[in-house]
């Protein structure tokens, strides 16, 4: 199947680098990797249990989002215990030590993803019982 993305131009050099770095054939090979490992990492956050620990870090353009970010947060105060966020330029880098419910720390995960003006949110999950 073909498809398009629209995609900046400056990531879509960046992607080339690094496939052609490790050797892979083409764009489209990369993808579908690349493709595949957000599928996994969709089902490992579907598969969290009822009591997990879990660091979310998500970096965010400050001015677009701080207000709704703010909200997010204040929505899933029974999961989130702590939180750290320095300054990187135009660009804010936050964490967010959760503990409790895997639905909970999923869902807080799939809002902060909802924003264009954050770029990545990463979860690591400490404890999954």
């Amino acid at each position: 199947m073909r498809t398009s993305f629209n995609i900046p131009d400056d990531v879509v050099a960046e992607f080339d680098e690094v496939w052609q770095e490790e050797g892979l054939d083409n764009r489209s090979r990369a993808a579908r990797e690349a493709i595949q490992e957000y599928i996994e990492s969709h089902s490992r956050l579907e598969k969290l249990s009822e009591d997990v620990i879990a660091l979310v870090a998500f970096d965010y353009r400050h001015h677009e989002v701080i207000e709704d970010l703010h909200g997010v947060q204040h929505e899933y105060q029974d999961v989130i215990l702590n939180t750290s966020h320095t300054h990187q330029g135009e660009w804010c880098l936050e964490s967010l030590f959760c503990q409790g419910s895997g639905q909970r720390v999923r869902e807080l995960t799939y809002q902060l993803r909802n924003f264009d003006g954050v770029n990545r949110v990463k979860i690591m999950v400490i404890r999954d019982s």
